[in-house]
């Protein structure tokens, strides 16, 4: 039965002898990338490089909130970009340990801004670099050394070292799509700024930058929007849209089964024939970052009803709501959807929501399995589950239970 990692047995392995079975210390490598980035910043005031273009808007001590303009020291260009692009990283299927490197050498400027003043930014031009469709060459000069610290969020992407700044200098002009570059502009809703970003294929990491640093919307209440919020706000408002239409789409004929994983992250998808509904269950495996003090897998739901009311709320749900809102939007069809997702200890450490979304669109982006039995289609399900907690989960589903009494009552409507 597997224990949780204690302290004293991080103390006795000291990160090389591996004893709590990880293929190598999440804790070392992560610091080692921090000392490298700190070492190559050639003054202890000031940072050159191209930010990705990478910025996190903070939400301590609001409406007077922390802005932090990302960059990897000297490294400029387009080299730049893969220090925070989570499509690439997907599409290049890069491992846990790459992404925590990468994500680790981005030294962090922070500058505290009142969140009713998104202007400030945009007269810095710090805003249109962080939205730039290219990194763009930044200084930052800072007020003290960074201090290589260790900060993994479950929402945010893992952040490098970071120091207060005295200035912030964009040495580059940055490169803005022209809806956006026109939209900064207009007196437009912050709603129907995103569907109108989104239906001209900006994809939602830009879209949720532009979002948080108060590019969009009514004029006069530009505010800025800390980037945990606004990542499940773009989500959200995307998703809801295109779930409206759904619902007035024919259902799908057949049940269906999906599966990707990635990170040791395992998504298994089944849509079922009927109006939209879904459930999501969770299964957290021993030894992940939020469960290294179980010896059992742990598993909650999360439900969306037919009048899209979720119940509770949550960013990692929305995420995967997304990919599964643009799936039917795309098919013109509807359905219920039953979401497993398992987590285990191959994810050691949280690197934000972009993987559930990106995961969840390649398993719908697949051909999927297709069957008229129920049966069949759970056997076939439960194939790619880690856990008889998994499969436990499935067959409790709520939505499951109705699409049973469904079909019998159907047979008997027939033999009627």
């Amino acid at each position: 039965m597997p224990k949780r990692i204690s302290p004293q047995l991080c103390a006795r392995c000291k990160g090389y002898k591996r004893l709590c079975g990880l293929p190598y210390c999440p804790i070392l490598a992560r610091f080692r990338a921090q000392v490298q980035a700190v070492s190559r910043i050639p003054s202890p005031s000031n940072v050159l490089g191209s930010t990705p273009p990478s910025i996190i808007v903070g939400e301590s001590n609001y409406p007077n909130i922390p802005v932090i303009y990302q960059i990897p020291p000297g490294i400029s260009g387009a080299e730049a970009k893969m220090y925070d692009n989570p499509l690439g990283w997907h599409q290049a299927h890069l491992p846990l340990g790459k992404i925590i490197e990468l994500r680790s050498q981005l030294l962090g400027a922070v500058t505290r801004i009142e969140a009713t003043n998104p202007w400030k930014l945009y007269e810095k031009e710090v805003s249109l670099a962080a939205t730039s469709l290219k990194p763009v060459n930044s200084e930052a000069v800072l007020e003290k050394p960074p201090i290589p610290s260790l900060r993994f969020d479950g929402l945010l992407a893992p952040q490098g070292p970071s120091a207060p700044a005295k200035d912030l200098r964009i040495s580059e002009n940055p490169t803005l799509h022209p809806r956006l570059e026109k939209l900064i502009w207009d007196d437009a809703t912050a709603t129907d700024a995103v569907l109108e970003l989104y239906g001209n294929g900006l994809d939602t990491y830009l879209i949720t930058r532009a979002f948080s640093l108060g590019l969009l919307g009514r004029l006069r209440n530009r505010r800025l929007v800390p980037t945990r919020w606004a990542i499940t706000a773009v989500d959200q408002i995307i998703s809801t849209k295109l779930l409206r239409r759904v619902r007035t789409y024919r259902s799908i004929n057949d049940i269906e089964v999906y599966h990707a994983s990635y990170l040791g992250n395992y998504f298994t998808i089944i849509l079922l024939p009927g109006g939209f509904e879904t459930e999501l269950f969770e299964v957290w495996h021993p030894l992940t970052p939020w469960t290294k003090q179980s010896a059992e897998p742990i598993a909650y739901r999360i439900r969306e009803y037919q009048s899209l009311k979720m119940k509770p709320l949550d960013g990692g749900y929305i995420a995967i709501r997304l990919a599964l809102a643009e799936h039917l939007y795309r098919r013109k069809r509807q359905a219920k959807a039953i979401i497993i997702r398992e987590i285990t200890k191959e994810y050691f450490a949280p690197v934000g929501n972009w993987h559930i979304r990106e995961t969840s669109r390649k398993a719908l982006s697949q051909k999927p399995f297709k069957t008229q039995s129920l049966k069949e289609a759970i056997r076939y399900a439960s194939r790619f589950f880690k856990s008889a907690t998994a499969l436990n989960s499935l067959q409790s589903s709520t939505i499951l239970r109705n699409y049973e009494k469904t079909k019998r009552l159907d047979y008997f409507l027939k033999k009627a």
